[in-house]
């Protein structure tokens, strides 16, 4: 098949690599412009990007498709493009742009989207931070058909995966991608044999994963520890959960609830050792056992205590770097 691929961080790029395996032409790539970053933020390419041009497919990188929005003459050349590359289908996933209709109606097949959650459970920008962070036992990937609501289209396909208790969403993700890789190279097969049934989403069981935002990366010791063991993997990788000692910013990478009581004010240090950084929540205990200070590399607690002085009656704040 003829496959428009739309995407642009790592969790598209797995799927794209599939797609390329499986033998599919794909004639053109849409991804983000390239973004500063690193230290030097300097411009880089998208995971998508760097993946496309190293299999020599086309690359467009529009800042909008709206014919009647900011950038009509970018959107109009991408349109030019995909009307140019006579796609069967487009192929989805995190491309972190609206699809107007008429890029929707373009392909003969229409548009599949790779959506890592269970619809309609989780729609939107974050639902694997979203899934781990309310404490969810399972979540998955669903290629959806797409239509011009957010993650509203019908289901076509799919998968269940457990979430572990130390999962973070560094490795959620991880699985995802490559499920939402395998399932999408299913779902084309079937495509091609006009074997794909969509189901309609459910009206009942909608939940919506917000975009993070670095606020939220301020933990609020009032909560309680089994809440905020849950933020601290949710937050791994982005934005890294944070504390505040004596002006000092501290990261908190890896943390778990210990089930005891205490009288002590939220965010006390009640102890600091090999095993761990005891923090008092609003109820239990958050026994963090991997923390980082700005500008450094993230250390056990053992390691990191050596040249951080903890103490115990210390007490952390909420900050946001």
């Amino acid at each position: 098949m003829r496959v428009i691929f739309a995407g642009t961080p790592e969790f598209a790029a797995v799927a794209l690599a599939r797609i390329h395996a499986a033998g599919h032409a794909v004639p053109l790539v849409l991804t983000q412009p390239d973004r500063p970053a690193g230290r030097g933020m300097k411009l880089q390419a998208s995971s998508v990007k760097q993946l496309a041009l190293a299999h020599g497919m086309p690359v467009a990188q529009p800042r909008s498709l709206r014919l009647d929005g900011k950038f009509p003459d970018e959107a109009l050349v991408a349109q030019q493009s995909i009307q140019a590359a006579q796609a069967d289908v487009m192929v989805v996933a995190a491309y972190g742009l609206i699809l107007p209709q008429w890029v929707l109606d373009l392909p003969r097949l229409g548009c599949l989207n790779i959506h890592a959650s269970l619809l309609p459970r989780w729609r939107g920008a974050a639902p694997i931070h979203r899934a781990i962070e309310a404490g969810d036992a399972q979540t998955g990937v669903t290629i959806m058909q797409m239509d011009a609501g957010l993650d509203t289209g019908a289901m076509l396909l799919t998968r269940t995966v457990p979430i572990a208790p130390d999962d973070t969403t560094a490795s959620l993700h991880d699985r995802l991608a490559d499920l939402g890789g395998e399932l999408i190279v299913q779902a084309l097969v079937h495509a091609q044999t006009g074997a794909l049934q969509p189901v309609p989403q459910p009206e009942v069981g909608v939940t919506y994963a917000h975009k993070i935002d670095k606020a939220e990366a301020a933990l609020d010791w009032t909560q309680a520890a089994e809440v905020l063991a849950r933020r601290v993997r949710a937050f791994n990788p982005f934005p890294g959960a944070t504390g505040g000692v004596g002006g000092d910013v501290v990261k908190l990478w890896q943390a778990h609830q210990q089930t005891r009581a205490h009288s002590a004010k939220p965010g006390t240090v009640l102890s600091a050792d090999e095993h761990g950084v005891c923090i008092a929540c609003g109820q239990d205990v958050l026994c963090v056992t991997q923390l980082q200070r700005a500008g450094g590399k993230r250390l056990s607690a053992a390691d990191f205590l050596h040249g951080f002085a903890l103490k115990p009656g210390q007490c952390l704040d909420a900050v946001v770097t």
